[in-house]
């Protein structure tokens, strides 16, 4: 084993420009050196390499165990109160990134360099000389830290830090199928970024309560939560949708109404017959990233988003005249049916909530 660099040294450039070091401090305040077990003991230096593979290598045995959880505990089975499979997840996740953790603590506290050293403030900006000391410094660190001659160490460290990807990639099965897959074969109503629960002579009901609306039953300058009917009688046996069929479609299904005087209201082109007796539809979810929007202001018919501001003009077909929103609130078109209850014309013509790459 090599013999311990002198501590006391002090070779570094020294600025010209500010007065002797011994000027400034006679004593910097260094305690007498004190050598580590591993600095002077081979054995001991080899115990401490081993015991910091052995984290590695245990950070590495989570992470598979991980994964083999992940494959052979059932997502419905319990512990108690709590998920096995998340439970499972956890506990090895958390003893994978531990391992790693306490591994790379022990390696600095007993393996790297051990020395003091001061380090005298300069008022300029660092010179080209303290550039390419720093570096140079960087460099002995990394050759101090021993990464090169420890190749236990190093390669344990690599395969924990490798293994840890592998969940990643294999969790990325539970994002579920894509929009192709979801259009072709969807697993609950309105499923798929293309379409949402409403259809032709689908009525507008009020959120919560679910009753349908009358034109005559909305005053000028109204704005309510609506929703589409199929949210209560949706299901297969005409029963209201619940769990998770409940909340997709009403998360891409939640619409807002307005009635304002016929004459404010700018319909786009091919729009002219959207609204019914100034009233019209657009989707509740904002087309930055998605926030539920209501706060209207009822003179402008401007509707804001709380989350980030972006504003709506709904007289004017859901324009954006602010913020961070690229695209304007969807459109819903709206006629009456026999019974004189508001409902749809059809689906939204264009997808709603945030924008997304398959977008043209």
């Amino acid at each position: 084993m090599s013999t311990p660099p002198p501590v006391d040294s002090h070779d570094e450039p020294v600025d010209e420009n500010l007065p002797a070091r011994d000027d400034l401090f006679a004593n910097p305040g260094l305690h007498e050196h004190q050598w580590r077990p591993t600095d002077v003991d081979p054995k001991a230096e080899k115990r401490a390499e081993r015991q910091v593979a052995a984290l590695f290598s245990l950070s590495a045995i989570c992470t598979v165990l991980l994964l083999v959880s992940y494959f052979t505990i059932d997502s419905d089975d319990t512990v108690g109160n709590l998920g096995a499979q998340n439970v499972a997840f956890g506990l090895c996740l958390a003893g994978a990134l531990l391992g790693i953790g306490i591994g790379i603590i022990q390696w600095a506290r007993k393996l790297m360099a051990d020395v003091e050293i001061v380090e005298y403030r300069h008022p300029a900006s660092s010179s080209d000389e303290d550039r390419a000391a720093t570096i140079q410094a960087l460099n002995d660190g990394l050759e101090e830290s021993g990464i090169g001659r420890r190749p236990l160490v190093r390669n344990s460290l690599l395969g924990a830090v490798g293994l840890l990807g592998l969940p990643a990639i294999v969790f990325l099965r539970d994002l579920g199928p894509t929009n192709a897959q979801v259009t072709e074969n969807p697993p609950f109503p309105g499923s798929g970024l293309e379409h949402t629960l409403w259809e032709k002579g689908m009525r507008v009901v009020r959120d919560v309560v679910g009753t349908p609306i009358k034109p005559a039953e909305v005053e000028v300058g109204d704005l309510f939560n609506a929703e589409p009917e199929a949210l209560f009688n949706g299901g297969e046996d005409g029963e209201p949708l619940e769990g998770v069929a409940l909340q997709v479609g009403k998360s891409k299904g939640a619409v807002v109404l307005i009635r304002m005087e016929p004459d404010e209201i700018i319909p786009g082109k091919g729009r002219e017959n959207w609204s019914v007796e100034g009233i019209v539809c657009y989707s509740k979810i904002c087309t930055h990233v998605g926030c539920p929007i209501s706060l209207n202001e009822r003179k402008t018919h401007h509707l804001l988003c709380p989350c980030h501001q972006s504003t709506f003009d709904l007289a004017d077909s859901g324009r954006v005249i602010f913020g961070p929103a690229a695209r304007p609130l969807p459109q819903l078109a709206l006629a009456v049916d026999d019974e004189g209850y508001l409902v749809a014309q059809s689906d939204f013509n264009e997808p709603v909530g945030p924008s997304f790459w398959e977008r043209g």
